[in-house]
Parts: C-alpha cells; sequence; structure tokens
C-alpha cells in the first residue's frame, strides 16, 4: 500500500519524539511548513529534500507517494489512525491553553475595568463549553460522535455488518 507522504513524515518525527518545532529547526524550515505537509498540503522539492536529508531517508519515499517504501517507514491504517487520534488530543490542550491564558487576561481586565459587572463569564462560559465538548470528543468520550457510532449507524442502514 503507497503511503501518502504527510503521513510518512509524521510517523518519521514522531517515531523520533520530535515535536514539529524540532523538526522544523532541523530542516530549516518553519513550523508553519511542517504543519503544512502533515496536514497534506503540497511540500515543495526544496522542503522535501530538507525533510528526507534530516530523516535520513530517500527523497522517492518522500516524494513519490505511489512507490513502495521502506518495511519501515509504511504507515499502516491503525497507525494513521492512532496519529489521528494524538493530533485532536494535542489541539485538545492547545485550545485548552489558549483559554486559560485569555479568561485570565479577560478576568484580570474585568477585575480593573468594571469590578461590579462580572462581563468576563460571558465569554468564559461558551468557551468553557466549546472547549469541554472538544475534549470530551478528543477523548472519545462523547458516545454519539465516535468511530463506533458512526459504524453502528452504517450497519444498521446497510443491514449488514461492515
Amino acid at each position: 500500500m503507497a503511503e501518502e507522504p504527510q503521513m510518512l513524515v509524521q510517523k518519521l518525527r514522531v517515531q523520533r519524539g520530535w515535536s514539529q518545532e524540532q523538526l522544523a529547526e532541523l530542516t530549516g524550515l518553519s513550523t508553519r511548513t511542517i504543519q503544512r505537509i502533515e496536514r497534506g498540503q503540497k511540500a515543495s522539492a526544496e522542503s522535501l529534500k530538507a525533510i528526507a536529508a534530516v530523516f535520513e531517508v530517500d527523497l522517492s519515499a518522500l516524494r513519490e507517494p505511489d512507490m513502495q517504501s521502506a518495511a519501515t517507514s509504511q504507515v499502516s491504517p491503525e497507525e494513521a489512525l492512532a496519529l489521528a487520534h494524538v493530533r485532536r488530543i494535542k489541539g485538545f490542550y492547545m485550545h485548552f491553553a489558549e483559554y486559560c491564558v485569555i479568561i485570565a487576561m479577560l478576568a484580570a481586565m474585568n477585575v480593573f475595568i468594571s469590578p461590579h459587572y462580572p462581563w468576563v463569564i460571558f465569554a468564559a462560559a461558551p468557551w468553557g463549553f466549546y472547549v469541554l465538548i472538544e475534549g470530551l470528543r478528543a477523548f472519545d468520550q462523547v458516545p454519539f460522535l465516535n468511530g463506533q457510532w458512526e459504524r453502528r449507524q452504517v450497519e444498521r442502514y446497510l443491514g449488514r455488518q461492515l
């Protein structure tokens, strides 16, 4: 099975325990470029060369997704699902951190600007609810939003098991 370059890059990065920022530093690319490649956007030849050099793999393994890669660099469907799951959890943690920092700043402003009117709750409550739902989804705690529920619905619709 041919592997997509973005999955290959992400798998190689995760296998080495590197963050996107560390890979960007090692390759001389921007973190944003690494993020784009891992999301499946087209990468330039120069970017792929830099990544291939850092991972010490053949450029063709990254450039041509139709070519058979070495067995150590293949991404199985289970690994792809696991990588996507970890990305969801990482996204939740990033949003939670943003929420905490911004709401803390707004709360401090609220105390100094209008201490008798707690307007910060109008931002904190709905955004907090959104972050809570995102966390439940990231950790597969919402039974009607996970893959198992989708599978049951498809099987019910088809009248047979997948």
